[in-house]
């Protein structure tokens, strides 16, 4: 998910793709559900409902899979999911936001707690770790999809603060509230992306050396690993 790209490549070399894998379609599954059951079944109509599913088939999740996942918010409308935030401190005193689709807000609020507390952190109130990052719209694009000269014009006619250029991808940053009116200029000329979310940008990070690395990624990944979080962010920088 979105907020895992800051330690994405350390995590990959533990493995566990196929698990992976099935946690990841799991959660982009719950994302359709409730987007589909908020606004309308048809994705050309629903923002959020169109940019779940262009995340669900970047990461190569099967027609079918999509499909139930849309068909399910209409099959069980008691089914109600709360979208909660926690924020904290991990290992080294990184900042912490955690984002949760959970139906059932006491069972969440509980497993979270114990994921700081085992990796001695601390869950904090609403506003203790949210002041080290802004929220954006942040549209990430493959590279493969278009040219660097192209995109910083697209993003640029179509209203966007900032686009970054990475490895593999690119990456624009727009204010939140105008995430989903920039990529449906982009859309004009692109397809495929690989998501568009409201993140948690860090101000400033915190420099995690490869000896201090190892607690904090534990950390990480039971954060991953709990099927009501579906996103987190952290103010950590991974250094070698």
């Amino acid at each position: 998910m979105a907020g895992h790209s800051h330690w994405a490549g350390i995590k990959h070399k533990k493995g566990k793709a196929d698990k992976q894998r099935s946690k990841i379609f799991s959660k982009l599954s719950k994302e359709i559900t409730v987007a589909a059951k908020l606004g309308d079944k048809d994705p050309n109509i629903n923002p959020r409902l169109r940019s779940a599913i262009q995340a669900a088939r970047s990461a190569n999740m099967p027609k079918e899979n999509i499909e139930r996942a849309i068909d399910k918010s209409s099959v069980n409308m008691e089914l109600n999911f709360e979208s909660l935030r926690y924020e904290g401190f991990g290992p080294q005193r990184v900042a912490v936001i955690v984002e949760t689709l959970t139906d059932n807000k006491n069972r969440t609020a509980s497993n979270v707690r114990t994921i700081f507390q085992k990796a001695g952190g601390s869950l904090g109130t609403q506003g203790s770790a949210s002041h080290n990052f802004n929220q954006l719209g942040v549209i990430k694009i493959a590279k493969s999809e278009i040219s660097e000269e192209e995109i910083l014009e697209l993003a640029i006619e179509a209203g966007a603060d900032e686009c970054k250029t990475h490895d593999s991808f690119y990456e624009i940053h727009s204010s939140k509230n105008e995430v989903y009116n920039i990529k449906k200029e982009l859309e004009k000329k692109l397809q495929n992306f690989i998501s568009t979310e409201i993140e948690w940008i860090p101000i400033n990070k915190i420099m995690i050396s490869k000896n201090n690395a190892e607690d904090l990624i534990n950390f990480f990944e039971s954060l991953d690993n709990d099927d009501d979080i579906q996103n987190f962010y952290s103010n950590a920088k991974f250094v070698e």
